[in-house]
């Protein structure tokens, strides 16, 4: 087993960075480098609005994660990624990136596809935001909250216990209850609206 310490860039879905050796299913980045020349963090957590998540591999490009270009962050999947405030990118994941762009415009009454300037300018207010408490039975699947115990999926009729490795053993949701939602309004509507994110195998009943 490798004893050298992991970088600090798991992403968890309040956005925050940590250290863990879980690589996830999808990675991204906010825009920019964030860290310095011996791999740490730097102070500031985005270089631009643009937070985008992206695929592990694409078209056999090779990287050195925090090298000399920007921050490779990694998510556990894409649940995680659209809680931390993430969208899909429209390059390497160009057909969930149309696919959430329609359901973004659709959730706006809008007719034309929202762009990603659009998005990111409203994803970056809400990210810096006070986050919403909702009600369970209201929640939208994929929607991660944060309840006494812990953060959880809302999927599939159930929570799901998240963690940097996957999912635990679902639980029961109340629909009455409340809790502080983690994923955005904007997302939680784009949810709404028909996208169905990609999530965890561990996140299954």
């Amino acid at each position: 087993m490798s004893t050298t310490r992991p970088l600090q860039n798991r992403v968890a879905p309040d956005g925050e960075f940590h250290a863990s050796r879980a690589r996830g299913m999808l990675m991204g980045n906010r825009g920019g480098r964030l860290h310095g020349p011996d791999r740490r963090l730097g102070k500031r957590r985005w270089a631009s609005k643009a937070w985008i998540s992206c695929v592990l591999d694409f078209k056999d490009r090779h990287r050195v994660v925090m090298g000399d270009s920007y921050t490779e962050l990694f998510f556990l999947d894409e649940a995680t990624a659209l809680a931390a405030g993430h969208r899909p990118c429209f390059e390497c994941r160009r057909k969930d990136a149309l696919a959430f762009a329609e359901a973004w415009a659709r959730a706006r009454g809008q007719t034309d596809r929202a762009r990603g300037a659009e998005m990111d300018a409203a994803l970056h207010a809400e990210r810096l935001g006070e986050k919403d408490r909702v009600r369970l039975g209201d929640a939208p699947e994929g929607v991660m909250v944060r309840l006494a115990w812990g953060d959880a999926l809302a999927w599939r009729g159930a929570l799901f216990p998240w963690s940097f490795e996957g999912y635990g053993p679902p639980r029961p949701l109340d629909p009455e209850a409340r809790a502080l939602s983690l994923t955005p309004a904007s997302v939680r509507a784009v949810l709404s609206s028909g996208y169905r994110p990609s999530v965890h195998p561990t996140g299954r009943l």
